[in-house]
């Protein structure tokens, strides 16, 4: 394999113009795309040449799976229509929802989102962030927070439950660092630094200076994560190291199926306030991203393509 182009969320016509010049520069390519307009550009794009070029589609498109060589998508995007999920659905997306079904050869199911966190980013990041996150007591719970959404809907209430819960597990953690996303509503970051700011124990990330997401994964002993955003738990669920989940229960949707794969699989547990943070546990981490890489080269293979781990 010669080409690589990778396009997220980018112009029809420009991802177009750049497949067209990297397939006369290099030969047969691969195309990793995502984002609204991806439909027309494979379409566009496999007219080069079927046979030189391979598109690889990262999310669900909703429509026309057979115009990508490959799907790759969480299973939760495969959401039963059961008359509970129709009442969660706008009647206007009911026909962009893939109902549970055997897919089809070409879609690779994912259990969440993919992402950079795997192995070698984690280790890159343990060294960056050596002089910050070693020398803290131990053990190191990270409390990540992202934002309602309009499946995961929360706001003043669920801080202060969070709050509470945080308050009767401080005992056993040697040290709690926080950290809000760009969705964390004011008044939910505030009840927090309210009640944490001054505690010796406790730091938060107030968005200043780096950010420290990739160490936290790589030092943390355990994780709280708000159940509103796949990508942090699936991050987290990668590390193998234990994963509290608060919320998960005002979930609707694919949203809810999510938290219930991960509950099934043993990779999180609802966070009550009660445990005890030294005490540790583990499960077989996450592994999406590597997984669906293995089947983009084991695909792109069967063409007889040379590939390159």
């Amino acid at each position: 394999m010669q080409g690589l182009l990778g396009v997220l969320e980018a112009d029809a016509n420009q991802i177009a113009k750049m497949a067209r010049e990297t397939f006369d520069r290099d030969g047969p390519l691969l195309v990793v795309a995502s984002g609204r307009d991806t439909i027309s550009v494979a379409s566009s794009i496999r007219q080069l040449a079927p046979e030189s070029v391979f598109v690889v589609q990262i999310q669900h498109p909703r429509l026309n799976l057979n115009r990508f060589d490959l799907v790759i998508t969480p299973c939760h995007d495969y959401y039963p229509l059961t008359p509970e999920a129709q009442d969660q659905i706008p009647w206007f997306l009911r026909s962009w929802i893939t109902p549970r079904e055997p897919p089809d050869s070409n879609v690779v199911l994912t259990v969440g989102a993919l992402h950079q966190a795997d192995s070698a980013a984690l280790r890159i990041a343990a060294s960056l962030w050596h002089d910050e996150l070693a020398p803290l007591l131990k053990p190191l719970l990270v409390v990540n927070i992202g934002g309602p959404t309009r499946n995961c809907q929360y706001g003043e209430d669920l801080a202060k439950q969070l709050t509470e819960m945080l308050l009767n597990v401080l005992w056993s953690c040697g040290s709690l660092r926080i950290s809000f996303s760009r969705r964390t509503p004011e008044k939910v970051a505030k009840i927090l630094m309210k009640e944490f700011s001054a505690n010796p124990k406790v730091y938060i990330w107030d968005g200043r200076g780096s950010n420290p997401h990739m160490g936290h994964l790589a030092w943390a002993d355990a994780f709280v994560i708000t159940a509103d955003s796949v990508s942090m738990l699936s991050e987290a669920c990668s590390t193998g190291k234990p994963v509290y989940v608060v919320g998960a229960e005002r979930c609707t949707w694919k949203f809810a199926e999510f938290q219930k794969s991960l509950h099934e699989r043993g990779v999180v547990r609802p966070f009550t306030g009660k445990e005890d943070i030294s005490e540790t546990w583990s499960y077989p981490p996450l592994n999406d991203s590597a997984e669906a890489a293995s089947r983009v080269i084991e695909a792109a293979a069967k063409r007889g393509w040379i590939t390159h781990a």
